[in-house]
C-alpha cells in the first residue's frame, strides 16, 4: 500500500514545488519591474534636471536670481517627471509605454538648449567650439531667412530700434533652433515608417498612453481622435508664423521682451520652434492611435462576419 500511494506523493510534491516556483518567479520579476520603473523615473527625473540647468551651467554670466529661479524650476519638473514615470499611470505625459516617441522630443529639446547655449556662451567667452555653432548656425540662419519664411517673421518682431548685434543673435538662434526641430520631425516620422510605430508586444494601451484623452465622453472615438490630431497638425504648422505676430502685437501694447539676455533668447527659441514640432508630432501619433482602432474594428468585424455572427 505504501508503494501505490509513493508516485502520487511524488506527484504531489513536484506540483507544489511548481506552484511555489511559479510563485517565486512572478514575485521577482514583479520586484524587477519595480526597480527598473523606479530606476528609470530617477533617471528621466535627473536628464530634466541637467537639460534645464545646462544654459547656467555653460554660461558664466548667470546671475544669482537666475540661478535660484532655474534650480527651483529643476526640482519642481524633476519632482513631476519622477511621479509620472514612477506612478502605474500617468496623469499628464502622453505616449509614455509608446517610445520612442517622448525620447525623441527630449533629444530634440536637449539639443536645442545646448546649441543655442553654446553660441551664447561665444558671446563672453569664445572658443573653437562656440566659433564652429554660431558659423554654423549663421549660415543656417542666412538660408532660411528668406520672405515670409519662419525665422524671417522671428527677425521682424524685434524693436525697430534693436542693434545689428542683436539681430544676428535672434537670427541665429531661430534658424538653428528651427532646423533641430525640423530634423526632429524628420526622424520620427522615419522612425515612425521603419518600426510601424507604435510597435508593442502587449498591445497599446490608451489609458496609459493619452491619459488626458477620456474614450468614454461621448462621440465616436475616431472621430475625436481625429479631430484632435487634425488641429494639432494644423497648429503646429501654424504657430512658427503665429508666435512671432502676437509677441510683436503684445510688444506694442505691453513691455517688450528683453532677449539681449541670453538665458530669455535660449528659451524663446527654443519655445518657439520646440512647440510647433511637437505638436506635428502629437498630431501624427494620435492620427496613428485612430488608425489601429478603425483596423482592430475591421479585424473584429470580420471575426464576427466568419464565426456566423449578425454585425
Amino acid at each position: 500500500m505504501a508503494t501505490m500511494m509513493k508516485p502520487a506523493d511524488q506527484v504531489q510534491d513536484q506540483t507544489g514545488t511548481r506552484a511555489r516556483q511559479s510563485i517565486a518567479s512572478d514575485r521577482i520579476e514583479g520586484n524587477k519591474a519595480v526597480v527598473s520603473r523606479l530606476s528609470g523615473a530617477v533617471l528621466r527625473a535627473a536628464m530634466v534636471i541637467l537639460m534645464i540647468a545646462l544654459p547656467s551651467l555653460v554660461l558664466t554670466s548667470t546671475t544669482a536670481d537666475t540661478a535660484l529661479i532655474v534650480v527651483l524650476v529643476c526640482i519642481s519638473a524633476a519632482v513631476f517627471t519622477f511621479f509620472e514615470y514612477n506612478s502605474d499611470s500617468p496623469s499628464l505625459i502622453e505616449f509614455r509605454d509608446a517610445p520612442p516617441f517622448n525620447r525623441v522630443r527630449f533629444f530634440g529639446l536637449c539639443a536645442t538648449v545646448f546649441a543655442l547655449a553654446i553660441i551664447a556662451k561665444g558671446v563672453t567667452d569664445p572658443t573653437t567650439l562656440t566659433r564652429l555653432f554660431t558659423i554654423i548656425g549663421g549660415s543656417l540662419a542666412q538660408a532660411m531667412d528668406f520672405p515670409y519664411s519662419p525665422v524671417r517673421l522671428v527677425v521682424l518682431m524685434l524693436p525697430s530700434e534693436a542693434d545689428l548685434t542683436l539681430i544676428n543673435s535672434v537670427r541665429t538662434a531661430a534658424g538653428l533652433s528651427y532646423l533641430v526641430s525640423l530634423l526632429s520631425l524628420a526622424f520620427f516620422v522615419l522612425t515612425f515608417r521603419l518600426n510601424n510605430w507604435p510597435s508593442q508586444k502587449g498591445g497599446f494601451n490608451i489609458w496609459t498612453n493619452l491619459p488626458t484623452f477620456d474614450p468614454t465622453a461621448g462621440g465616436d472615438v475616431v472621430e475625436r481622435l481625429e479631430r484632435d490630431g487634425q488641429v494639432n497638425l494644423i497648429l503646429g504648422f501654424l504657430l512658427p508664423f503665429l508666435i512671432p505676430a502676437l509677441v510683436k502685437l503684445a510688444s506694442d501694447m505691453f513691455n517688450p521682451i528683453q532677449l539681449q539676455n541670453p538665458h530669455t533668447l535660449i528659451w524663446m527659441m527654443t519655445a518657439w520652434a520646440f512647440l510647433p514640432a511637437s505638436m506635428i508630432m502629437r498630431g501624427i501619433a494620435i492620427l496613428r492611435v485612430a488608425q489601429m482602432i478603425v483596423m482592430q474594428r475591421e479585424r473584429a468585424y470580420l471575426d464576427a462576419k466568419e464565426d456566423g455572427v449578425p454585425a
